[in-house]
């Protein structure tokens, strides 16, 4: 380098009109364009992975990308007065030529510097995904001490005191980290609710949502959402769990949000909205499968010695059921008169010694149809 250039100077000079950016990140690069001017090559490998070296740095300090490339541009028009094959150039296209070869390098340099920022955000973002999924990860299944997961909450804006609700939704299409729909949720949601309260993220192909008891908002407005990103696109369900304290709290308000959407689906519910405590009843008779076998079997196994089986009968206790033993509306729905309806209910009565319309004997039937929904039963023989 010719000592006609203060590269001191200049640097120092482009650092200012940039705002400050430190000049470590132009060293060498003056020298470079320097070179280009007189011989009109390209930059060497070397050069260019120097300034990816430099990008990446820049990355790992905070410094904005315009802020780089300010820098960088400032430098180009503050030197250029300074070069020396500039200086003494003969005519136009001389000037024209070297000129070129500069703007080109100035090219290639901040492409370079982009690229290595670029690489080192994109690696700093993998690794808080890890450590993101890693705390999730042991959020959900209890891995770590509560001190440390306590702190590890705290570096993700997440206080992890009081007593949580976890809302999960469940779609057509299985939810994943990062995923337009994703993301959308979240940016709504954390658009109304502090960030340091609610949380989202996916789970075994769930879309799931974490937030204190006291914001009784948050299990509507997560429900809301899906409506306007999803709308009618996909066939969507959320389930809401119970509020417990704690961590262990958040595993176990997981779980029945799991557990409602599972027996949603055993028991072909709809609703959009489903709530853990609103199941209880049929979580309290799945866990002693033994038991609703054996009930299933002796109540409403008579039922599927009858030419055309079982599901009619089962159909017209369900209807009369949720008609509230109305036997109009129940035919109603089931396309029968109301002679026919009351035909299926006698019938019944005989088959199994259950009178659907005895609220003693209601009862009994009525556990047995829940049990046959679970155990998709006649579909599936009773097997313990």
């Amino acid at each position: 380098m010719t000592d006609r250039v203060d590269v001191s100077a200049v640097t120092r000079r482009a650092a200012q009109d940039a705002g400050g950016v430190s000049s470590e990140y132009l060293a060498g690069y003056i020298e470079m364009l320097d070179a280009v001017s007189v011989t009109g090559r390209r930059l060497a490998r070397d050069e260019l992975e120097s300034r990816r070296a430099l990008g990446a740095s820049a990355a790992e300090q905070g410094i904005p990308l315009r802020s780089l490339v300010d820098l960088y541009l400032s430098a180009n028009w503050l030197v250029w007065r300074e070069l020396p094959a500039v200086a003494s150039a003969s005519d136009k296209r001389e000037i024209a030529r070297i000129a070129e070869a500069i703007l080109r390098a100035a090219d290639d340099a901040v492409v370079a510097l982009a690229d290595g920022y670029d690489e080192a955000q994109r690696s700093t973002l993998r690794q808080q995904e890890a450590e993101r999924r890693e705390f999730i990860d042991d959020l959900f299944y209890g891995r770590s001490d509560l001190g440390r997961l306590a702190e590890r909450a705290e570096r993700f804006g997440f206080r992890l005191a009081g007593t949580y609700v976890v809302t999960a939704a469940k779609a057509d299409e299985p939810f994943t980290d990062g995923d337009a729909v994703t993301r959308r949720i979240e940016s709504l949601l954390l658009r109304q609710f502090d960030t340091r309260e609610v949380l989202v993220t996916t789970k075994q192909g769930l879309l799931v949502c974490i937030a204190p008891g006291s914001l009784a908002g948050v299990p509507a407005e997560f429900a809301r959402h899906l409506d306007v990103v999803l709308g009618v696109r996909q066939t969507w369900q959320v389930a809401v769990g119970r509020p417990h304290p704690g961590p262990g709290g958040i595993l176990r308000s997981y779980e029945e949000t799991r557990g409602a959407l599972e027996l949603a689906a055993s028991l072909g519910l709809d609703t959009r909205v489903l709530k853990a405590t609103d199941l209880l009843v049929f979580q309290v008779l799945f866990r002693d499968r033994a038991a609703i076998i054996d009930l299933v079997g002796t109540v409403l196994g008579p039922l599927d010695q009858v030419r055309g089986g079982a599901q009619p009968l089962l159909a017209t206790l369900a209807a009369y059921f949720a008609e509230r033993d109305n036997a109009t509306a129940a035919a109603r729905r089931l396309y029968l008169s109301v002679r026919a309806l009351t035909y299926r209910l006698d019938r019944i009565k005989q088959l199994t010694g259950q009178d659907p319309r005895d609220p003693a004997q209601r009862f009994t039937l009525e556990a047995a149809i829940l049990g046959a929904r679970l155990l998709n039963w006649p579909e599936r023989p009773l097997q313990v």
